[in-house]
């Protein structure tokens, strides 16, 4: 059995010599035995997903699915062979998802070896079909290949430095130098988006693939097409407000920040040893972060940095044995001819090789013997709140249980206790109250007054209106104050001023021939008639002597003065200028 490894290992190195007559990118990586189980697991629940309505699958299904697979692809299917339900649906939703993801499988691998060797340079057939089905279910024992798995039950508790541990830890290891190598894998951008922990979890996984899948890409180039155009995008190019990856930005960001770093250093050091070193130096840091040295990730984290530095630089070491001699015989990942550095995309090339030789050696490692270790969601916890089961991580938050999330009964109270009508709690009110919107005006206040800019803010009522006097009375009025003038004008003591003044006065007072008391006490009696005048004139309007007189027509006084007649009208106080506005605002 030593030499089905070796045969397996020429198998896998004839594909990726000559891998690019059949495929359009040259990273094309390999699944292998618990890759090709994990992705049939995911298309089983995703079919069951469309018939059951349930994103999940039993174990011993899976198991029996993937004997029918392998009977199936290597054409080893039996006449009275009974095909699963829905095998179909099965199979091209297996096929679909390695398409998507730029990868292939071992089987894929040995159908297409046969038109890819050459010539005679290159065995017929290194490995049988029968052979290759008893390898893939972990029947054939291949001593030369690593196996750290060791049965055990997922219900057992991981002891420091466990063998699920240490698969998991290794599985990270390798999902980050293949996201470096195809940037397609979205089984590796699975397994690293939250480990370590970036606050990523089911929710967040769910927005990605949504967002991939709108967009007809891969989980690890919508991330970083999300995070450029969050980086660099102008007010055209960013994404909407209401894009749900809005709300993961920042552990997205420190995702793809990585992943370049990591890039970084795969193009800036030429050596390929050190340059896996310095990458699983990194990768081993960003996952002993925060932990104790007695812990199971740190242990298993410092010893599978130690195992694949030393496979690299073997690794290392045989390439460049055999360029010595003959060539390399792996395909180079030639540079894109747009690529902007093309000292950091020549520089990596040689590293690049030496990481797809590595990750075609664990594709051909033996499969984990216990697959419940694999496929349970019962998984270590390497990073966030989750474990890192691909199943539970790949179906949605949001699972449809089957029956009302609540009962009909507390979902009515529900609905009725909104609708009712909530009392208003009237807190301490501010000086500005009425300006608030909330407070509505009392209906008595509404119907008395329909504005509010009309609700009265002085006490004095407006003046009523007069009506204009009789002819006959105004003649009687002319003839008095003519007299009154006459009076006035024969006293030898009395200025003619004063005679303007008391017109003045009479005008805005109502009391044409009055003065003040003490000045009445120098008039003589017969000018007294002003009074009585008053006195009539107020029974006549049906008003008291305290209501504001109305507007009076001004009436023309005639003076006489020693040889001629002059007619003068009343003296009028001039307002200043905005008084009458103030005036108004103030009688309102």
């Amino acid at each position: 059995m030593e030499a089905l490894g070796d045969r397996l290992k020429l198998m896998v190195k004839v594909f990726r010599r000559e891998c690019h007559r059949v495929f359009h990118s040259e990273r094309t990586t390999v699944h292998g035995a618990d890759g090709m189980l994990m992705l049939l697991q995911l298309a089983m629940a995703e079919v069951s997903k469309q018939h059951a309505g349930e994103f999940k699958v039993a174990l011993s299904d899976v198991l029996m699915a993937w004997k029918h697979l392998l009977l199936d692809k290597l054409h080893l299917q039996p006449p009275n062979f009974a095909r699963l339900e829905n095998y179909d649906l099965i199979r091209e939703a297996y096929e679909s998802s390695l398409k998507r993801s730029n990868t292939v499988d071992l089987v894929d691998v040995l159908s297409m070896y046969k038109q890819l060797r050459l010539g005679d340079s290159d065995p017929g057939e290194p490995v049988s079909p029968i052979q290759l089905f008893e390898f893939l279910l972990g029947n054939a024992d291949v001593s030369e290949l690593p196996d750290s798995s060791v049965p055990s039950t997922p219900s057992r508790k991981s002891c420091p430095c466990s063998s699920q541990v240490k698969m998991a830890v290794r599985r990270v290891f390798c999902s980050y130098l293949n996201l470096l190598v195809n940037a397609k894998n979205n089984m590796a951008a699975a397994l690293t988006l939250d480990v370590p922990g970036r606050a990523l979890g089911r929710q967040a996984f769910t927005e990605l693939k949504h967002a991939a899948r709108n967009g007809n890409t891969s989980l690890f180039l919508a991330a970083t097409s999300f995070v450029r155009a969050v980086q660099l995008g102008g007010k055209g190019y960013a994404p909407a407000e209401a894009d749900p990856l809005r709300k993961h930005v920042k552990g997205l960001t420190d995702f793809v920040q990585f992943l370049d770093n990591l890039q970084d250093v795969l193009g800036e050091v030429p050596d390929p040893s050190e340059c896996a070193a310095r990458l699983l130096t990194a990768i081993r840091a960003a996952l002993v972060k925060g932990r104790g040295g007695e812990d199971a990730v740190h242990a298993a984290a410092e010893e599978a940095t130690a195992e694949l530095k030393e496979q690299i630089c073997l690794l290392h070491r045989l390439q460049q044995r055999a360029a010595d001699g003959s060539g390399s015989g792996i395909s180079p990942a030639r540079p894109k001819a747009y690529a902007v550095n093309h000292c950091t995309a020549y520089g990596g090339r040689d590293t690049v090789k030496v990481l797809m030789a590595l990750l075609d050696e664990e594709a051909l490692a033996p499969p984990c013997r216990n697959k419940a270790d694999l496929l349970s969601e019962d998984q270590p916890v390497l990073g966030g709140a989750e474990g890192t089961c691909v199943l539970a991580l790949f179906r949605s938050p949001e699972v449809s249980t089957g029956r009302s999330p609540e009962p009909l009964k507390n979902r009515v109270q529900s609905r009725l206790d909104l609708l009712k009508p909530k009392a208003k709690e009237r807190g301490i009110r501010s000086q500005f109250a009425c300006t608030y919107k909330d407070e509505e005006m009392p209906l008595s206040r509404v119907l008395e007054f329909p504005s509010a800019s009309q609700v009265p803010t002085c006490i004095h009522p407006a003046p009523r209106h007069r009506t204009p006097p009789a002819p006959e009375e105004e003649s009687r009025s002319d003839v008095e104050e003519t007299t009154k003038a006459t009076s006035a004008a024969e006293r030898p003591n009395q200025e003619p001023g004063g005679v303007r003044r008391g017109a003045a006065l009479g005008s805005r007072s109502g009391n044409l021939g009055a003065a003040p008391g003490r000045v009445d006490k120098a008039v003589p009696r017969g000018q007294r008639g002003g009074d009585k005048r008053k006195q009539t004139d107020s029974d006549r309007r049906g008003g008291s002597e305290n209501e504001p007189p109305g507007k009076k027509p001004l009436a023309c006084v005639s003076v006489r003065a020693p040889g001629k007649k002059v007619v003068k009208a009343p003296s009028r106080k001039k307002l200043i200028a905005g008084q009458g506005k103030l005036t108004s605002f103030f009688r309102l």
